[in-house]
């Protein structure tokens, strides 16, 4: 065999790029959006449950809920949904801004001279 089959190729590292940066009106976009598909999946879990009542509860019951006075939960709604887009933004703004997803270091764990023995 040859001798330079014998030896180890040097390891040529390419440079790592930096990550291209985002753009703030992008990951607003992006934090806005997912805040709309928190209402929309709300929207959605509402939608599954008045049709789960429409055709089991009331064909067999005949309970229309008036008893119940769900008016006075009126004032309550408007809040609940800015809240759910409120909190789905910032999980979107955490989630595409990378925060989330960030390794945080290690910390130094200090040893004591004598060692921590019973």
């Amino acid at each position: 065999m040859s001798p330079l089959i014998g030896q180890k190729r040097a390891a040529i590292v390419p440079p790592r790029r930096e990550a291209p940066r985002q753009s703030w009106a992008m990951l607003l976009f992006e934090s806005l959006s997912a805040g709309v598909l928190a209402l929309f999946i709300g929207f959605l879990a509402v939608t599954l449950i008045v049709g789960v009542y429409v055709i089991l509860v009331w064909p067999l019951t005949f309970w229309d809920l008036a008893n119940l006075h769900l008016e006075r939960y009126n004032s309550a709604v408007h809040p609940v949904l800015w809240t759910v887009f409120a909190m789905g933004t910032l999980t979107g703004f955490l989630c595409f801004s990378g925060v989330a997803f960030r390794v945080k270091p290690a910390s130094a764990v200090k040893a004591s001279a004598k060692g921590d023995r019973i």
